[in-house]
This record gives structure tokens, sequence and C-alpha cells, in this order.
């Protein structure tokens, strides 16, 4: 069985990759770091622009109706260049919610408007520090209002339309409209921006059935997780990648430090990590696009080992450079930083861990 990508899906690659490497080097994303724009507008419209951002959204919904393969490797790439944008928020999440469960009406109203980046939407499911679950939601709707309180929410401050984890159910808001109040959170990865929004009696529509609200929401981020995994893996190579070009730069005593025997364990054990978190990705990526029985596990190993890939090199990449790795003019802080905010995107390893072995414990009593 071949797991590679298809050459169509490795030319979109390199076009996201030549289009990323020309319009959004670390120097853009240090704009957003020390600036106050929420995200990079170029960056984000040029993206949009050139179809990314529909890749998976059907052509009858202004998409390009490709599939999520062609996402996956677009996702690799804007880890690769720590990209400040809203993807993840708009498509992962929000696109595909309502791409699943969304009537026909809604589907018209809001996909069109996603994929061509005229809006920005996002989900929003926590209530704090916690992952959500359902005995400690406290988001209600009824009577088509909603009330409750959400965060940390990427892109919240700037979203027009939310989708919205209840108690029992999803919910679309249009964030413009009243009852909605918006204040921004602080997070350790300034470059992707995160509020907390407050509904009182908002206005609000049921996205997919009542009642299913949880379950839904458990298998959207089992798929999205996978498209996380795969932009861990494309940051998990940068770091890799700005650590072997600093050791191969930096001399001690007379010596490249990457001749050092402990440099190069170090490069290897990230190099070791990647490759599994890889393979991982590859054949999550298969169960999506298929949508394989074994979905649910294929996301969770991917994500774990996709988040232990990143994080290690993050961490070794800073080690690498030395005492100037810590520095604020070092570029080795931007993959710490969304190392760390991915890390605990959807919830931390250890939720996935958890889930993982639920899953595994229900195939072996079946």
């Amino acid at each position: 069985m071949d797991f590679d990508f298809s050459e169509d899906q490795k030319l979109l690659k390199e076009q996201a990759r030549k289009f990323l490497g020309d319009k959004c080097d670390l120097s853009q994303v240090r704009k957003v770091l020390e600036g106050d724009a929420p995200h990079h507008g170029e960056v984000w419209q040029g993206l949009c622009e050139l179809g990314f951002a529909g890749a998976a959204v059907p052509e009858a919904y202004g998409g390009l109706g490709l599939g999520t393969l062609e996402l996956c490797v677009v996702a690799e790439e804007l880890g690769r260049a720590i990209a400040p944008v809203p993807f993840s928020s708009s498509i992962y999440l929000a696109a595909e919610a309502i791409k699943l469960y969304g009537s026909e009406e809604q589907k018209k109203l809001w996909l069109p408007r996603i994929a061509s980046g005229e809006i920005i939407a996002t989900l929003a499911a926590a209530e704090g520090t916690s992952p959500p679950h359902p005995r400690s939601l406290k988001t209600q709707i009824s009577g088509g209002k909603l009330s409750g309180v959400k965060l940390p929410i990427a892109d919240g401050a700037e979203a027009t339309l939310a989708v919205v984890l209840t108690q029992d159910s999803l919910a679309l808001v249009d964030l413009t409209t009243g009852g909605i109040t918006r204040k921004a959170v602080k997070t350790i990865d300034p470059t992707r921006a995160h509020a907390e929004i407050t509904f009182d009696n908002a206005s609000a529509e049921l996205l997919g059935a009542q009642g299913e609200g949880w379950q839904n929401y458990c298998a959207l981020e089992s798929r999205a997780a996978i498209l996380f995994a795969f932009e861990q893996v494309g940051g998990a190579e940068a770091a890799m990648n700005m650590a072997k070009d600093y050791a191969l730069e930096r001399y001690a005593f007379g010596r490249q430090i990457g001749s050092y025997q402990a440099i190069k364990h170090k490069l290897a054990d990230m190099y070791v990590r990647l490759e599994l978190a890889r393979s991982n990705c590859y054949y999550a990526a298969m169960a999506l696009s298929e949508d394989t029985a074994d979905l649910e596990i294929a996301a969770a190993t991917a994500r774990i080992a996709a988040t232990e890939a990143y994080r290690f090199a993050a961490q070794e990449n800073i080690q690498t450079h030395g005492g100037i790795g810590f520095t604020w003019e070092a570029d080795a802080q931007f993959h710490y930083r969304r190392a760390k905010l991915l890390a605990l995107t959807l919830g931390g390893p250890e939720r996935w861990k958890d889930r993982l072995v639920s899953q595994l414990e229900k195939t072996n009593i079946a």
C-alpha cells in the first residue's frame, strides 16, 4: 500500500511552500509578534486568493473541492512557516463543522465567505484552561438565544462567525450581532491572537441535531487533530533544520559545533521523533481521507507523536543555539512558542493519550 501523496498533491505542497517562503519568512512572523495586528493580513489574503483556504470546500460552496489530503499538505507548510494567520480556526474547525453538520442554507451562506477569506470564523469550545467536557459545559442555547463564556478562543477578537459548543448542541453565532462581548487574552504565542467571548442571550441557530453536540464535537476534533498534527510535523522539521544550519555555521574551539557528538545526538534524536510523527500523520491522513473505522485511533496517535516531535525539536533547537537561543533577538523562540500553543490546542497530550487508550479498549472489547 502506498501512503505517499500524489504528484498533484506534492505540487500543491510546493506552491504553498514557495508562497509562504516568499511572503512569510521569520521577519514577517516577528512583525506580528512585536506589532498590534492580530494576524498577518497580506499572507492570509494571499492564501485565500490562491485557493488554499478553499482546498477542501466543495466547489458548490465556493471552494476548490479537492479534499482533506490537500488540506494536510497545506497544513504542513503552514506549520513550517509558523504562519501567523487564522487558517486553522476558519478552515480546520469552523468550515469543517459547517461542512459536516450544516444545513444546505447554512453551507451556502457561510462556506463561500470563509473559503474566499471574506470572513474569519472560529470554534468556541473551551470555557477555561481545562478542555471542554459534557459535565463542565455551562454555555446553553434555548429558543434561538445563547448564553455563556468561552475562552481562550483562537481569533475570537476578529472572527465574524463562531461555531459554539453548548451543553447539548453545536450552534452557529454571527459575532457581529448584539449580546456579544469580547476581550483579548494573552497566550505564549502572540502571533496567534486569542480572546474571551461572552454571550448574553445572543442570537444563535443550531448546527446539526439538538442533543448531538458533544458527539459531533468529538468527531470534528479528531479530524482537526490530524491537520494540527501536520502543522506540528512541519514546525518540527523547520526547527530541526534551524538547529542543523546553526550547528554548521557556529564554531567553538576551532570546530563547527555540529562536529561534536552531543550536538549530533540532538539532531539525530530530533530526526527520529520527526519521522515517527510523520509516519503516524501519513496513516492518519489516509484514515481521514477514507473515513476508516480506526480514524479516532489514527488521529490520537498522530496527535501524540507530532506534539512530542515538535516539543522536542523546539526545545533542542534552543539548546543547540546555546545562550543566544534564549534571547528575544533569536528566532528559535518562534518554534518554541508555537509548539507550546499547538500542544494545548484541542487539549494537551494527556487528553489525547486518554482518548487513545479508550479507543483501543473499545476495539479490544469488540
